[in-house]
């Protein structure tokens, strides 16, 4: 029996998904729930498993875009599998030299002529340049795409070094993430403002604490925590920062779900910590921990990207001193950690040293107003500044539960 393998459904409103990888060849026998490919939707990358047991014929190609119940690969459930289970990618391997071994001696017959690559006859067609007026390079005196750059008269000065290109498709997931971003340009009037924190309260508790926390709890002490609980006293302080417009309609949210943006091996990948509001410092650092390591390991799924009423980045982790994080559409609000630096700063009226930090706040404009913006932001610098008695309710061991 062939069974036609279809492409599911990753999440609700997405239509088609894009082969990003094969992890079988054409002719395998592969087992039921075994992952046969990696496929890109516009939030996630997820893996495809087998429906049943058999020989698999692919019916697309990586880098097609294939609509969502469209047919991918069939699986004949009819063929035994064979002995020893590597049968099938062995003979695979041992026919790639024949076919190798019959590409050169077409190519033998094409490079006599002196021809040249696809790519450098587009290159020198464009430029009015033979192909016969330029030597090549390549086998047998072809004219490569290189040779072809090089052909072109430069209108600066020749510095005889390499001038080559190359062209890549983007994926979807990083189409998709353009495509946010500029709408959220061209959508949203976004206005960022900014201020400093001094971290030393935090730097303190985390040297004192850090290393029972993380004995008790299994995970470390890091300063998203501190930054997630400020934000969410922020958002009840300023309700309109975790709001979001729908038409003619603003909709405000009682609970705190904070996007955390973090880099992961398909992009930018924005997962939630859901009802933060209701997490302690431990809740915040484990629940950032998993999803930082599923988007790592490309497991992160699409539910778990869906939704978010206000986001954080943390362009610091990669040096970054100050910047205007874009908004996340459809939220409202963005706040932008940066790297910490020893700086003097005046205290009472004295020179000191500290590590300090700028944030940034980009906003909508359309509905928070410069008044609630800056507010908002001092909120979060506050109880930055003085963790123990904003965040820690004057009971540090209790807070951390120790």
């Amino acid at each position: 029996m062939i069974l036609e393998m279809k492409v599911p459904s990753p999440g609700e409103s997405i239509t088609e998904v894009e082969i990003a990888t094969w992890l079988v060849e054409d002719g395998d026998y592969v087992e039921k729930d075994q992952a046969i490919a990696e496929v890109d939707s516009d939030k996630a990358t997820l893996e495809l498993p087998a429906e049943v047991s058999g020989t698999i014929t692919l019916k697309a190609e990586e880098g097609d875009a294939v609509a969502v119940g469209a047919v991918v690969c069939l699986i004949d459930t009819d063929a035994e599998k064979p002995e020893g289970g590597e049968a099938p990618k062995t003979e695979a391997k041992e026919e790639a030299p024949k076919a190798e071994v019959t590409k050169p001696a077409t190519a033998e017959k094409t490079y006599a002529t002196g021809t040249a690559s696809p790519a450098a006859k587009k290159i020198l067609a464009e430029k009015g340049i033979e192909a016969s007026s330029v030597s090549g390079t390549g086998k047998d005196g072809r004219v490569t795409k290189d040779d072809a750059v090089k052909a072109v008269p430069s209108m600066g000065t020749p510095t005889g070094g390499s001038r080559g290109e190359s062209r890549s498709k983007m994926s979807m997931l990083r189409r998709k993430v353009a495509e946010r971003l500029v709408e959220a340009k061209n959508t949203t009037a976004m206005l960022t403002t900014f201020n400093e924190v001094n971290m030393t309260p935090i730097f303190e508790l985390r040297n004192e604490y850090k290393e029972t926390f993380k004995a008790k709890h299994g995970v470390g002490l890091g300063f998203m925590s501190f930054f997630t609980l400020a934000v969410v006293r922020a958002l009840k302080m300023y309700p309109a920062v975790n709001s979001m417009i729908d038409g003619k309609e603003m909709i405000s949210y009682d609970f705190c779900d904070i996007s955390i943006a973090v880099s992961g091996p398909k992009g930018l990948m924005v997962p939630v910590i859901r009802n933060a509001e209701n997490l302690t410092f431990r809740g915040v650092e484990s629940e950032v921990k998993r999803l930082a390591l599923r988007a790592r390991d490309g497991q992160i799924t699409v539910d778990e990207m869906t939704g978010g009423t206000f986001t954080i980045t943390n362009g610091g982790v990669f040096g970054s001193m100050l910047s205007t994080p874009i908004i996340n559409p459809p939220q409202s609000g963005i706040l932008g950690m940066h790297n910490i630096i020893q700086r003097p700063i005046a205290v009472d009226g004295n020179v000191e040293i500290h590590p300090m930090m700028y944030v940034a706040l980009s906003y909508d404009h359309r509905i928070i107003d410069g008044k609630e913006s800056v507010g908002f932001l001092v909120a979060v610098k506050e109880a930055l500044e003085n963790p123990i008695d904003l965040l820690m309710n004057n009971d540090v061991k209790k807070a951390l539960e120790l």
